[in-house]
């Protein structure tokens, strides 16, 4: 994932800073919570497509 992407991209919900988890491909927005997946270097932002973090997302 590009760090200058990371930048400027925001958790459509909130609108809050997003983190790369690059072990399972996903944004994290710690805010809400949910996980936004990362297909093919693409960020899917889309709320019907985010899962809420479990423990142990949570953890790492």
């Amino acid at each position: 994932m590009d760090h200058r992407l990371l930048d400027i991209i925001a958790c459509p919900v909130c609108g809050g800073k997003l983190a790369f988890n690059k072990e399972r491909q996903q944004l994290i927005c710690n805010l809400d919570s949910l996980a936004y997946p990362v297909r093919d270097g693409i960020p899917v932002l889309l709320e019907n497509e985010a899962h809420k973090l479990t423990q142990d997302e949570k953890a790492s």
